[in-house]
């Protein structure tokens, strides 16, 4: 494998963050003396949910949309969080506090069923309570992606059925969409794109998939994809302002026929991609329904903020 990829996770490198302050249940440390039990469910078992959210100019837009999932997967999973929905949004602002940190910033909130009395997978062993852990690290996006674009490769492995492990879940447990990513990486992309069990066009490895054909955005049924808050961001922007959007099946032939194609995701909002199963996308540049969705993006957040 080589290095030289683009992610729609790159930001350029920040010194600040080798100083910062991490919220480990109830307490701040510095990074190097932040910790974590080797009995924790999240690393023994993968057994925890997490968000990732931005700071924009002081506020968190969409923290509300976070919390509803965050807190809906810890029902789902029987996961106790024990703190409330006003107290954890205390324990982000006083970490975001301790750090000084005030814009361009990406929150890592991270919580497992917590440290077990024992290594193995029974729920009942944990004994002591959840763990939550929030990372906050100056991360701006790297902007020169827009001009690079990402190239996508068609992997094997599909985001399953909710019957296995539903992929609206959050989960600490990422090892199927790794092996997507090593796969792409292998084959000379930047990330993976993923089909649906049925073989229709789903997601990529870490955000969510958009095509355009002739002015209209398409994107999966969202039957087995991550329900993304971006992602129906974007929709809501499509259906607020004009420009026709689908969420249905489709496939490669669509696919490798669009005009346009882009990820979203809370951390590089949206990013385009220009190369699929070395097919040349869209010319090899942004269109013109990325840049006006990511215009529109832009003024949806500041009136959230």
């Amino acid at each position: 494998m080589t290095d030289d990829h683009v992610s729609t996770h790159d930001a350029a490198p920040d010194a600040r963050n080798d100083d910062i302050r991490i919220y480990v249940d109830g307490e701040i440390h510095h990074r190097d003396e932040a910790r974590v039990s080797v009995y924790d469910s999240g690393f023994l078992l993968g057994d925890g949910i997490w968000e990732g959210l931005r700071l924009y100019d002081g506020k968190i837009p969409f923290l509300d949309d976070h919390l509803d999932r965050l807190y809906e997967a810890a029902l789902y999973l029987e996961l106790e969080i024990g703190k409330t929905r006003e107290e954890l949004t205390q324990a982000i602002w006083d970490t975001l506090a301790a750090n000084d940190m005030t814009s361009d910033v990406h929150i890592r909130l991270m919580v497992t069923r917590g440290r077990k009395r024992k290594p193995f997978q029974h729920p009942h062993l944990s004994v002591y309570g959840p763990t939550i852990v929030i990372i906050a690290e100056h991360s701006k996006p790297d902007d020169s992606v827009i001009d690079r674009g990402i190239s996508l490769f068609t992997v094997p492995h599909h985001r399953g059925l909710p019957l296995t492990q539903d992929a609206k879940l959050n989960s600490h447990s990422k090892l199927n969409c790794i092996i997507a990513l090593n796969h792409a990486v292998r084959a000379g992309a930047d990330e993976a794109l993923m089909l649906d069990p049925f073989g229709f066009v789903n997601t990529t490895n870490a955000c969510n998939f958009f095509i355009v054909r002739k002015g209209a955005v398409w994107t999966s049924t969202g039957d087995y994809c991550m329900n993304g808050i971006t992602r129906q961001k974007v929709i809501d922007i499509c259906r607020q302002n004009g420009i026709p959007v689908h969420e249905r099946n489709y496939s490669l032939v669509d696919t490798y026929g669009a005009d346009e194609a882009f990820l979203t995701g809370t951390f590089g909002a949206q990013t385009p991609v220009f190369e699929i199963d070395g097919r040349v996308i869209g010319g090899g540049k942004a269109g013109p329904v990325f840049h006006r969705i990511r215009t529109l993006y832009k003024e949806m957040i500041r009136r959230d903020a």
